[in-house]
């Protein structure tokens, strides 16, 4: 039996189809903005969820789609942040990592870990990240790191993401422990 406290659409035999007001069904469940299709209540909520991750999929095709909405959090989270007190939170690492797992499809090791940041089938990948602070868009790679590919992520003022996978042998030959590479330098070396 369901109580209806609101007015619903009916179809042509009479069956609820949409409901628009709140619902309460013979066990207590809530029918607020839903629809019965095949013999069951469906939430818009969760109509809107699986387009969502449609698109995610379209947009990030070896991407671990559990990963997107806590890469869109971390992003909305360190813009509103940074637009609420003028500072920076200190995830950009972070983000740049998730970059490169959703769009590149790279498993990333546990936090800390030694050489690199992830893999990608048999390689392994160095993240480094451009953050919208930096006075210059450059980034510092150690040679000794364990790594077969450099992914370097840039993040803009606006909090706009682009990403540039380099092989390791394609990176300039330059005398020192540490590379110093400007964006410029990686979007040239992009092969």
């Amino acid at each position: 039996m369901l109580l209806a406290i609101a007015r619903v659409v009916l179809s042509e035999d009479h069956g609820v189809l949409f409901t628009t007001k709140k619902q309460i069904g013979e066990y207590g469940m809530d029918y607020t903005d839903s629809l019965w299709d095949d013999g069951e209540w469906v939430s818009w909520d969760s109509i809107n969820e699986q387009i969502q991750y449609k698109e995610w999929r379209v947009k990030y095709p070896n991407a671990d789609i559990s990963l997107v909405p806590i890469f869109e959090q971390l992003i909305s989270a360190a813009e509103a942040y940074y637009n609420t007190t003028g500072n920076h939170l200190q995830i950009y690492g972070d983000i740049g990592e998730i970059y490169g797992a959703i769009t590149h499809g790279i498993k990333l090791h546990k936090n800390y870990a030694q050489g690199s940041d992830g893999r990608l089938g048999n390689d392994f990948i160095e993240v480094k990240t451009i953050t919208p602070f930096k006075k210059s868009d450059s980034i510092s790679i150690k040679r000794s790191g364990n790594f077969n590919k450099l992914f370097v992520v840039r993040i803009n003022q606006d909090f706009e993401l682009n990403g540039h996978l380099i092989n390791r042998a394609d990176l300039p030959m330059r005398k020192g422990n540490n590379l110093r590479l400007k964006w410029r330098d990686v979007i040239s070396e992009k092969r």
